[in-house]
C-alpha cells in the first residue's frame, strides 16, 4: 500500500514537473539537432579558406626592430613571418596591443580597405564578391564577432562576412549565415542570449536539474505495476 502512495505521489510529480521543464527540453532537442546538423568546419566557415603556401624566410634577411620607448609597455611576443612576399614582425605586448614592422624597422600602418579587401580575394572563395566593408574599433565590434580588436568588416555578396585584423593583417574570423543561425541557436541551448558565453547560470542549472528529476521520476514509474482491467 506504501508503494502505490508513493508511486502514486511520483506519478503525479512527473506530470508537474513535465509541464514545468517541456518547453525548455522541446528547446534543447531543437537547438542541439540544429547545431549537429551541420560540420563545425563549415559552421565556422573554414570551408571558404584558401590554404596558403607558407613562405620561408630569406637567407640573409636582417630584421632590425627598435622596440618603443616606452620601457613601461612590457612585451609578450615577438613573431616574424613572411606577409605577401615581404618579412613581418609583429610584436604583441602584455596589454594585448600588436604592432607590425617592415625588416627595416618601420612601423607598419594599420591596414587600409585596399589591403583588407585584397586579403579577402586572396584568401577566401568568392572574397572578390564584395558587398561592403566596414572599419571597426576594438571596442565596437559586431556582436558576431565579439572580440576586442580593431577589424575590417568584409561583407560578401553571398551572406559571408569575413573579419580582417587591422592590426595584425591575417583574417581573425568568418561568419558565414549557417554560423550566425548556429550562435543564436548556442544562445538559445544555454539560456543566454546576451552575451551567449555564460554556461553556469541559476535559470540553466535549475532547469537542468528539474529536468534531470522529471527522467528519473520517469524511469523509476516505468517500474510501476499496473493492474489489468477487467472487461465487463
Amino acid at each position: 500500500m506504501a508503494k502505490s502512495t508513493w508511486m502514486l505521489r511520483f506519478a503525479r510529480w512527473h506530470i508537474w514537473l513535465g509541464w514545468l521543464v517541456g518547453v525548455p527540453i522541446v528547446m534543447w532537442m531543437v537547438t542541439g539537432l540544429v547545431m549537429v546538423a551541420r560540420p563545425i568546419d563549415e559552421v565556422r566557415g573554414n570551408h571558404l579558406r584558401i590554404e596558403q603556401a607558407q613562405e620561408s624566410l630569406p637567407p640573409d634577411t636582417a630584421i632590425t626592430v627598435a622596440l618603443p620607448g616606452d620601457t613601461d609597455r612590457p612585451v609578450k611576443s615577438v613573431h616574424t613571418a613572411m606577409v605577401s612576399g615581404r618579412p613581418v614582425t609583429s610584436i604583441e605586448y602584455m596589454d594585448g596591443a600588436l604592432e607590425r614592422f617592415s625588416n627595416s624597422g618601420a612601423r607598419l600602418p594599420p591596414l587600409n580597405e585596399i589591403e583588407a579587401r585584397v586579403i579577402a580575394a586572396e584568401q577566401i572563395i568568392g572574397g572578390d564578391k564584395i558587398a561592403a566593408i566596414t572599419a571597426f574599433e576594438a571596442d565596437r565590434v559586431p556582436f558576431d564577432f565579439r572580440r576586442p580588436i580593431p577589424v575590417w568588416q568584409v561583407e560578401l555578396e553571398n551572406g559571408a562576412r569575413v573579419y580582417i585584423g587591422r592590426d595584425t593583417g591575417r583574417i581573425e574570423g568568418v561568419r558565414t549565415r549557417w554560423w550566425r543561425l548556429f550562435d543564436f541557436m548556442w544562445g538559445l541551448h544555454i539560456m543566454d542570449l546576451q552575451t551567449r558565453e555564460d554556461t553556469s547560470h541559476p535559470i540553466l542549472i535549475l532547469f537542468a536539474a528539474l529536468g534531470l528529476t522529471g527522467s528519473l521520476l520517469g524511469t523509476i514509474l516505468m517500474f510501476r505495476r499496473r493492474k489489468a482491467r477487467v472487461r465487463a
